[in-house]
């Protein structure tokens, strides 16, 4: 039977009766209904709903999209994202506002974990990856790399692109869109619910106190990242290819600091809410100086943990180099509406309601 979640008619976005694609709140709707389809077109598949029983297709025939391409795991076949088509509505008389500098012609879409018997053994190995900041060896993300390059790289080209994904789906858009901004392709992300794997330090109620773990953790981090790259250029024979790699090093951060995702976040959500805390520290580091500064943006490109493994001399536990939900520039969107629990506070579904209480912040990394 199927969920009233699910049905875009009891919990779709039915106050958006005159679409405006110059409004922010508007574009954050749209992408997160993308995302919603190719979550039902997934359970549309499992539970074999087709022709008038699908459930899917009115997540994206309301903004006038078309679902183009199902992105699907090599692994257990389930459809884990899609590329949209925007088509224009031929009708003069529609109510959508079309303004061309904010209609993307082509969104890739990506779900999170489903908690269903078809789907969930293969979510939740992908799951683990994200923890160990492996994501990036999978072969669903290189299907989804392989996908966001070919459209990136088509006659529209990436300005007319956007990449949007929920939770897992998240980290997935993320990672892609990090990968390319490195090279100076930069791509519209709207991310919700990203995971960010550490502690939740946010959830403490002292704000000193969370400020001391945090300052601590990143001194730790940069300490063993110093160690670890002191002990590397110890062994290296070629001084001058070590210097290479160092420049490169400083321009691939210049060049990632220049994208600027839309980080959607709920601080009853554990699982994404240290963005807030990541974010609101690494301006404080900056304000500090005396070397803070400098210390933070080492931290900022090594894992904790992998760094802790890596000493311990335990390899391959945990991958030490650029945890994917570590970004120098992003603008944060932060839903204060309190949530029941945290199902509500982690769900797709607050994104495109109109009675939340939302606040955004743009980082820029200097």
């Amino acid at each position: 039977m199927a969920s009233d979640r699910e049905d875009f008619t009891l919990c779709g976005p039915s106050h958006l009766t005159n679409f405006d694609w110059a409004n922010e709140n508007h574009q954050r709707c749209v992408a997160a209904c993308l995302v919603q389809g190719i979550y039902i077109v997934e359970r549309d598949r499992q539970l074999k709903r087709e022709g008038s029983e699908a459930l899917a297709s009115p997540w994206w025939d309301f903004f006038n999209f078309k679902l183009i391409r199902h992105l699907v795991d090599d692994a257990d076949f389930s459809i884990f994202g899609g590329i949209y088509e925007f088509k224009p509505p031929q009708d003069t008389t529609t109510t959508t506002t079309v303004v061309d500098s904010g209609v993307p012609r082509y969104v890739l879409a990506f779900r999170g974990t489903l908690t269903k018997p078809d789907s969930i053994s293969r979510d939740l190995e992908l799951d683990i990856h994200i923890i160990r900041n492996g994501l990036h060896k999978t072969s669903r993300f290189e299907i989804a790399m392989q996908a966001v390059r070919s459209m990136a790289s088509s006659s529209s080209g990436a300005s007319s692109l956007w990449l949007t994904g929920h939770s897992m789906g998240a980290a997935m858009a993320l990672l892609a869109g990090k990968t390319l901004a490195k090279t100076g392709v930069y791509i519209r992300s709207s991310l919700f619910n990203p995971p960010f794997v550490s502690p939740p330090i946010e959830r403490i109620a002292n704000e000193r106190v969370r400020s001391g773990i945090r300052i601590a953790g990143s001194i730790v981090t940069a300490g063993l990242a110093l160690s670890r790259t002191l002990k590397q250029a110890q062994q290296q024979q070629n001084q001058q290819q070590e210097v290479k790699q160092q420049n490169l090093s400083e321009d691939t951060i210049k060049a990632l600091s220049l994208w600027l995702p839309e980080i959607h976040v709920n601080p009853g959500d554990h699982l994404c809410s240290e963005y807030i805390g990541f974010f609101e520290h690494r301006g404080t580091m900056e304000q500090f100086g005396y070397g803070a500064g400098f210390v933070e943006r080492m931290a900022m490109n090594h894992s904790l943990g992998g760094l802790l493994m890596d000493a311990m001399g335990v390899s391959n536990a945990v991958e030490v180099d650029e945890p994917v939900h570590v970004i120098p520039s992003g603008k944060l969107i932060v839903n204060r509406t309190n949530s029941e629990d945290y199902k509500e506070a982690h769900g797709i579904h607050q994104w495109w309601r109109d009675d939340q209480d939302l606040v955004s912040h743009i980082y820029l990394f200097k």
